[in-house]
């Protein structure tokens, strides 16, 4: 049995990469009839991109896992996140995103807000540095009372999703809602300002209410063992739109085939509840996958009839997905072709 090392895959034979053929039966009932080599699996998940007047709804989520994807899982001894003296630069102003959802972040990360008449739900975090001014500042900003957020939905433990969950624990009783809770207790040095205490884990269909607001939660391991995902509506000018939000993405994970596996299985399974469910929105915690930071600058100029630009439509979240699996099977026929079926 090979063991997976950095630069390996990229080196491959081309013609072994090629010829290399999928006979895992998770895998077999593909959501289209590519062609079952890396070549023809990464040109469906780019062709995917699409978009309207030319220009592609989710380039970034192309370029982040068909072009250059990540692999290997955080060590649970990995150096203390940086406090980048600069960081501040890429704040962005927070804004409304929808009648009853607001976006905090930067260029590449999302949190966002969502209020009801009965208190707000936020669903991921920000950095440790960047949770007080990106989301408290940010909150007060538009007007908003963040000791009124109730649940905070921690997507996956990864840094960027959970590093501002003690600080809404801590300072305001907000319930804490993760199923990564080993990954965030395993680490040594990537809670410098207090790991949150364990709290609630979600299970699969759970619900969380908060007055009028509701958000139905969806296991779909993966990205990280414990990755959450979720559907809810949100309202744009009073018209009550049906959101997937995507709780993790990237292959930064232990790459071998068991694990792509997982991740295929889940994201199939969340692309069918978004079908089933009319979901015409994709939301996630990274700004670049669904274009969040740039597209939401676009309201302003906004003409009365226009559609939201984050609804982007069935199709184009069916789209979405299709990346994802497309670009995921590449990289696991490139593991199969390598032998590299657990990685050591």
């Amino acid at each position: 049995m090979k063991k997976f090392s950095d630069g390996f895959i990229g080196n491959l034979s081309a013609a072994v990469i090629v010829t290399a053929v999928c006979a895992c039966p998770a895998i077999a009932q593909t959501q289209s009839p590519t062609p079952d080599t890396v070549e023809a699996h990464l040109a469906a998940g780019k062709n995917a991109a699409g978009g309207r007047d030319n220009t592609p709804d989710f380039y970034g989520l192309v370029t982040a896992i068909c072009v250059a994807p990540l692999n290997g899982a955080a060590r649970p001894d990995a150096p203390a996140p940086r406090e980048n003296p600069n960081r501040k630069a890429t704040y962005m102003e927070p804004m409304k995103a929808f009648d009853d959802v607001y976006w905090m972040g930067t260029p590449s990360t999302s949190s966002w807000l969502l209020t009801s008449n009965d208190g707000y739900i936020l669903y991921d975090t920000q950095g440790v540095y960047d949770a007080e001014d990106v989301l408290i500042g940010g909150m007060k900003k538009l007007g908003l009372d963040p000791a009124k957020v109730k649940y905070v939905i921690v997507s996956h433990g990864h840094a960027g999703e959970s590093g501002g969950a003690y600080l809404f624990q801590s300072r305001y009783g907000s319930r804490i809602v993760m199923n990564d809770w080993d990954m965030v207790e395993a680490s040594v040095n990537g809670y410098p300002k207090g790991k949150p205490k364990r709290d609630m884990i979600a299970t699969d269909g759970m619900k969380i209410t908060v007055g009028s607001r509701t958000v139905t939660l969806y296991l779909t391991p993966g990205h990280t063992p414990g990755t959450i995902s979720s559907i809810f509506q949100v309202h744009d000018n009073g018209k009550p739109l049906t959101v997937v939000y995507s709780g993790g993405t990237e292959f930064n994970f232990l790459n071998d085939v068991p694990h792509f596996d997982q991740y295929l299985a889940s994201e199939r399974k969340l692309a069918s509840l978004a079908a089933a469910a009319g979901a015409t929105i994709v939301l996630n915690n990274q700004s670049q996958f669904n274009g969040a930071a740039t597209k939401l600058r676009m309201l302003k100029d906004r003409h009365p009839g226009e559609a939201h630009p984050l609804d982007v439509g069935a199709d184009a979240v069916a789209r979405y997905f299709r990346i994802e699996d497309e670009c995921a099977q590449a990289v696991r026929l490139k593991l199969v072709a390598a032998g590299i079926t657990h990685a050591q």
